[in-house]
């Protein structure tokens, strides 16, 4: 609303008291006169109220509250959005009443565009663009698209760069983008990391707070992240983590649009949309409120520093919480459409349920770095010499070319080498086609690594099924065996590139040894997956235990030939 009606973005200012608790105050200056005011925890549920009220130091106002309700009454929605201010005499009231009335057309004028014979929602106000930009824009489209990994989307994307509000600009998130645009999320993915390189967007790691989910530090190369971050919102400590809290996130290049950042509100539904509940509740009291939430994979936590609680919740009632000094309990509840909130801590606290799901837009780095598009693009990406990172849940791939040395006594040094060169080229175009990056070759195989399991399954069969439809003449014996596991490792910076170690890594290397020509050899972990169970439904899968050296116990294998 603040962005509908023309308002100034604001400066937030966070300041930690004594008993770790966090102020937040507001600062903005408005013809020539400075405005301050604490910024009081927003209240709301979403698709039903919001409330705001903030406190002012400096400035014509001594208080405002905001409260909006939506009423649902048949087939209508009856929207009331209230303001109350107390104003600081005669010449703040008079600014006061002049603001308010032109801030109340505006509002009614977005409420009037939902109406169901609305053309369109409302809209932001345009972006005004030049002329220069959009030819810069456009030939930089173009070099894209002309490029393997714009896939003809690098128009649209520099359509969005140029119109799209600052707002929706500040983090361009390519997995977000797919879904809206209803993309491959690796083509959208490929095409922001391609746009990076031809300068339409830049890049940016950001490390975000496991607790609150705001970047606490920003960089522009992995070296440079810090490896323990501060949340002074949060009032907590917190360490990097490739699969969890280091996000590659992307903005417009500074050359093709200027975006401008700010709060127009730095709490509510609309800039955190994750969020779908935020009730500051007094000890000892219990709340009721009407609530429906979709089922899925919540957080109950709190907008203090404490405790947290995941659930995963599907019904028609979603739980009751009772929340104690040193716990979030969820609990039965038994009145359909009723969200009931208990504080039996002994101070003030503000709940937060969140809506778990945003995780999936957010592109971690443990997975971005598993692209081929990332390693050819982003190369001098790496980590500091001498650190390692923590990597989990990345399925390896090796895979071996059997015969090779018959092939090269049998057709020639030339005609073989040909012949492996081309089977580099096809195993890159399968990798890179089934979201995985090629981490090195090894003689003549490769170590890939991918985010997903039943990603590298879907590559390893299509690698032996076009093994099997490109014979080598004289060399009956030549062909592919491939080995998979998955787990946990550390990548660190080798030779000038990302690399893995670890026992996951060495175990998918034996793995490979364990196969015949032809065949995939998988380690349980591959195949638990859901997705993987499903990619193997069609085959004949032999399972079997095997010793491996270095390993205690036996390790069970499942094999199949495509």
């Amino acid at each position: 609303m603040n962005a509908l009606a023309g308002n100034p973005r604001y400066e937030a200012i966070e300041t930690q008291n004594k008993d770790g608790s966090v102020d937040v105050f507001g600062r903005l200056r408005v013809a020539g006169i400075t405005i301050e005011w604490q910024e009081l925890p927003v209240n709301w549920i979403v698709g039903q109220w919001f409330e705001q009220v903030r406190h002012f130091k400096s400035g014509p106002l001594r208080e405002l509250k905001v409260f909006m309700q939506m009423r649902v009454e048949g087939n209508q929605t009856t929207c009331a959005y209230r303001f109350d201010s107390i104003a600081k005499g005669f010449i703040g009231r008079l600014g006061v009443q002049r603001s308010l009335k032109s801030y109340e057309a505006k509002v009614k004028e977005v409420l009037h565009t939902l109406r169901p014979q609305a053309a369109s929602p409302p809209a932001l106000p345009p972006v005004p663009t030049t002329r220069s930009a959009e030819a810069r824009a456009e030939r930089i489209a173009a070099r894209i698209d002309a490029s393997p990994y714009g896939h003809g989307l690098a128009q649209r994307l520099a359509r969005y760069v140029l119109t799209a509000h600052d707002i929706d600009l500040w983090t361009i998130r390519p997995i977000a983008l797919a879904k809206e645009w209803n993309t491959p999320a690796r083509h959208t993915i490929e095409l922001c990391l391609q746009s990076v390189r031809e300068g339409l967007l830049e890049s940016r790691w950001d490390l975000l707070c496991p607790r609150c989910r705001v970047s606490k530090a920003q960089v522009a190369k992995m070296d440079a992240l810090p490896t323990e971050v501060h949340c002074t919102s949060c009032n907590i400590d917190f360490h990097q983590d490739f699969a969890q809290n280091v996000e590659l996130a992307f903005s417009p290049a500074p050359g093709v649009r200027q975006v401008e950042y700010g709060y127009f509100c730095r709490s509510g539904p609309g800039g955190t949309p994750h969020i779908k509940g935020q009730l500051t509740i007094a000890p000892n009291t219990t709340i009721s409120h009407n609530a429906q939430f979709d089922d899925g994979d919540y957080r109950l936590r709190t907008l203090e520093a404490g405790v947290e609680t995941d659930i995963h919740w599907s019904g028609n009632t979603f739980p009751s919480v009772v929340l104690s000094d040193d716990a979030i309990a969820p609990l039965p509840n038994t009145t359909p459409g009723q969200l009931q909130i208990t504080n039996s801590s002994r101070g003030t606290r503000t709940i937060i349920i969140e809506d778990l799901s945003w995780r999936a837009d957010v592109l971690v780095a443990a997975h971005v770095t598993t692209l081929q598009a990332f390693r050819d693009l982003f190369s001098e990406q790496t980590l500091r010499p001498g650190d390692d990172v923590a990597v989990n849940n990345v399925t390896f791939m090796f895979t071996d070319l059997r015969g090779s040395t018959l092939m090269f006594q049998s057709i020639g040094d030339a005609s073989a080498y040909r012949v492996v060169r081309d089977h580099f080229t096809v195993l890159g175009s399968i990798i890179r086609e089934h979201s995985g990056a090629i981490v090195k070759t090894l003689g003549d195989g490769v170590h890939a690594a991918f985010a997903k399991p039943d990603d590298a399954l879907r590559a390893a069969i299509a690698i032996q099924q076009a093994a099997q439809t490109q014979p080598v003449a004289d060399v009956p014996q030549l062909g592919v065996r491939i080995g998979l596991h998955r787990g946990s490792s550390i990548s660190v910076t080798l030779n000038g590139r990302l690399d893995y170690y670890g026992t996951t890594v060495n175990l998918a290397a034996r793995l490979e040894g364990e196969s015949d020509v032809g065949q995939v050899t998988t380690s349980g972990a591959v195949i638990d997956d859901p997705e993987a169970e499903q990619v193997l439904a069609r085959f004949e899968v032999s399972t079997r235990k095997i010793r491996v050296r270095g390993l205690s116990d036996e390790v069970t294998i499942h094999q199949f030939a495509p």
